[in-house]
């Protein structure tokens, strides 16, 4: 039925490319779904509730045992939660400027799933390589689409012609520029050691196992990359554009039904990749705890995925559970943290990574 594309590559590149976009993108959705059922979850779990295990279809209860038993989990809450949000009233405010009001939403969760593209999600399946577009300057775009980001939110607080969140827009825009600077030197040290800035190039170099992994030579950037993903990504203890308590809900206070939908996704779609930004640079991406060779098989390709689901998975988990553990920062001690101790440390690290670079050069020779 496909020999045609064994004959014209180009047709090959764009049906695999679309294949893999279109996958790429159905787990992401996936993964943002269920992510809010897992955090529910924890979090009745940590203040000792129950969480959700009401909702589910009528069909699905009378399936003997198993619709009760996917219920308690509340396996079917997502799915409620999207037809909720499509059935709501979108509501526009007539004091918004309408067409920025409109733009925003869309604005902040589109870079969110471009930064998916560059990611190398595992090895190899038959004879694709498992990343969407494999760049060799990969980081670098991954940092110019990050950036965008804040647009959206700026947008939204400005727009909504609102006071609350008009101070959740300026918040987000001045703690996106702190940590972006503090993320990006963070990583650095780390193409240092490397030499490219391929992110496929990055996993190979992490090859032979555990011992192997960036984050035992780089956990000071590490530390810095991680910190300053919660403060990219407005979660607590960082969540200071949006703070309930003190400005409703930020800049997305005026929102609701799908339009507040695509924040919350880009919200959560953010955290997925900043997940998988760090599994990449510093936990060996699609790599097994004792290393591996590029997939000599098909089902080793799909086990290098699930290593790479499941160490995104447990990223996802860790930012989950600190939301509901750490109160939050107050604004001058995220900005604090961010250009006075940050920084300067992340420049140290540079610093540090050139001098030994140097002296092992020098050693070796």
């Amino acid at each position: 039925m496909f020999d045609w594309l064994n004959y014209n590559p180009t047709a090959a590149f764009v049906v695999f490319s679309a294949l893999k976009i279109g996958i790429a993108f159905g787990v992401v959705m996936t993964m943002v779904a269920y992510a809010v059922l897992v955090e529910r979850k924890v979090s009745a779990f940590i203040q000792d509730r129950v969480g959700p295990n009401r909702t589910a279809p009528p069909l699905a209860l009378k399936i003997p045992f198993v619709g009760r038993f996917l219920q308690g989990l509340g396996i079917f809450q997502p799915m409620a939660d999207g037809l909720k949000f499509i059935l709501k009233e979108d509501f526009t405010p007539s004091y918004v400027r309408t067409i920025y009001f409109w733009l925003a939403p869309a604005i902040a969760v589109i870079p969110a799933l471009l930064t998916i593209a560059v990611i190398p999600f595992g090895s190899m399946l038959g004879s694709e390589k498992m990343v969407i577009a494999d760049l060799n300057v990969g980081i670098l775009y991954t940092f110019g689409i990050v950036s965008l980001g804040v647009y959206g939110i700026v947008l939204a607080g400005w727009s909504s012609n609102s006071k609350y969140p008009f101070l959740g827009g300026i918040r987000s825009t001045s703690q996106m520029i702190s940590y972006e600077i503090a993320m990006g030197m963070s990583v650095i040290a780390v193409f240092m050691m490397v030499g490219d800035l391929n992110l496929s190039r990055i996993v190979e170099y992490q090859s032979g196992g555990l011992h192997h992994w960036l984050v035992w030579r780089q956990p000071l950037a590490f530390v810095i990359f991680l910190v300053s993903a919660f403060a990219e990504t407005n979660r607590l203890p960082f969540d200071l554009p949006e703070s309930e308590s003190e400005l409703v809900g930020g800049y997305h206070t005026e929102y609701s039904s799908m339009k507040f939908a695509l924040f919350f996704l880009g919200e959560y779609a953010n955290m997925i990749a900043s997940s998988a930004m760090m599994v990449t640079l510093f936990f060996g991406g699609w790599q097994p705890l004792w290393g591996a060779a590029p997939a000599g098989s098909v089902f080793a390709g799909l086990t290098h995925i699930l290593w790479f689901l499941a160490k995104l998975v447990a990223f996802m988990v860790l930012f989950i559970w600190v939301r509901w553990m750490l109160p939050r920062f107050r604004y001058d001690q995220l900005m604090d943290l961010g250009w006075r101790r940050f920084i300067p440390l992340a420049l140290a690290n540079i610093l540090a990574t050139a001098i030994g670079l140097g002296l092992y050069s020098l050693a070796s020779n």
